[in-house]
């Protein structure tokens, strides 16, 4: 079931329907105490759909000097939601790295508040995968959207540039 705070989308349904469900999301912001994802206040969000969601105050950790959303926040928001999206999908004892997080800021944050993540994945293949991520104010209006490609190792694997 979709519920609508404000104009933006936060997804509750029930825990059958679940596919990043609260149990997950609490495990994921466990795994990522004392991190920058802790320092920058996201929070994970339960979806039934096949996307990560996420919500980051605007907050001086998270802003400008003048007020706004800072661009590498929302950079690094977006790297941590498909990060995160990855994560479910292969599980955490594989390591996800970014190999490339590029974005575009077309709308103007508040200076208070929350922003919210919408992580929906392109590619889901088994060494790479490519997200889409868009960030949205509390009004539902785009502040940036931004392409992600993480790779995944497998750490039991011995690497090309292992010994």
């Amino acid at each position: 079931m979709m519920c609508f705070y404000g104009h933006v989308h936060v997804f509750t349904q029930s825990v059958e329907t679940q596919v990043f469900g609260k149990e997950e999301c609490k495990m994921l912001e466990e795994a990522l105490r004392g991190t920058m994802v802790e320092a920058m206040g996201v929070e994970f969000l339960p979806s039934d759909d096949d996307v990560a969601l996420a919500r980051m105050p605007i907050t001086p950790t998270t802003r400008q000097y003048f007020g706004i959303l800072h661009g590498g926040a929302s950079l690094a928001f977006a790297e941590t939601l498909a990060g995160a999206g990855t994560a479910h999908y292969v599980g955490l004892e594989k390591r996800i790295c970014g190999l490339s997080v590029t974005g575009n800021h077309v709308g103007m944050s508040a200076t208070e508040g929350w922003v919210y993540g919408r992580a929906t994945a392109l590619h889901l293949g088994r060494s790479t995968h490519v997200w889409n991520v868009d960030v949205v104010g509390e009004d539902g209006r785009l502040i940036s959207t931004e392409r992600v490609t993480n790779m995944i190792i497998d750490p039991k694997k011995p690497q090309p540039d292992d010994k």
